[in-house]
């Protein structure tokens, strides 16, 4: 996959486990802003819940890392960019703390658990028990969606 134009019709953007400067999301939100800049986002959404995890713990505003990533920047030179203009400052630890959490989520409230369990089964994974949190969900729907057999 091309990271530096993905095209999330033909292939899944990054697994939201995946880290960049010790964040997690942050890959997988790149490609989605990427493919959304250049209308091939397909079924994927640019600022969706799970993007504006990060973007409220860093205090990074979704337009203007849009913008960032509209002048063709590398993943290193975002990361650089959020370091400097993040309002919220992470230290190392804080961000390794908040990317283990995001990466243990669960869906908490019974409606909550219902909404969860129906989209694992429209990923046709209802037999896996090892789909327990969102990114475990994320990664075989991703999976799937594009082929593979859960």
């Amino acid at each position: 996959m091309n990271y530096s134009s993905p095209d999330l019709t033909q292939n899944p953007p990054r697994s939201p486990r995946i880290r960049l400067g010790g964040y997690v999301i942050v890959p997988r939100m790149l490609d989605k802003c990427r493919a959304t800049i250049a209308g091939k986002n397909g079924e994927y959404h640019f600022n969706c819940p799970l993007d504006q995890r990060f973007l409220q713990f860093t205090g990074i505003d979704s337009e203007a890392i849009k913008a960032e990533v509209a002048k063709g920047l590398s993943d290193a030179e975002i990361m650089a960019w959020i370091t400097a203009n993040a309002p919220q400052k992470r230290g190392e630890m804080e961000i390794a703390q908040w990317s283990a959490m995001q990466d243990q989520s669960y869906p908490s409230g019974n409606e909550m658990r219902v909404h969860f369990n129906e989209r694992v089964v429209e990923a046709k994974a209802a037999h896996r028990v090892d789909i327990k949190g969102w990114f475990d969900y994320l990664d075989v729907d991703d999976y799937s969606t594009f082929g593979g057999k859960p």
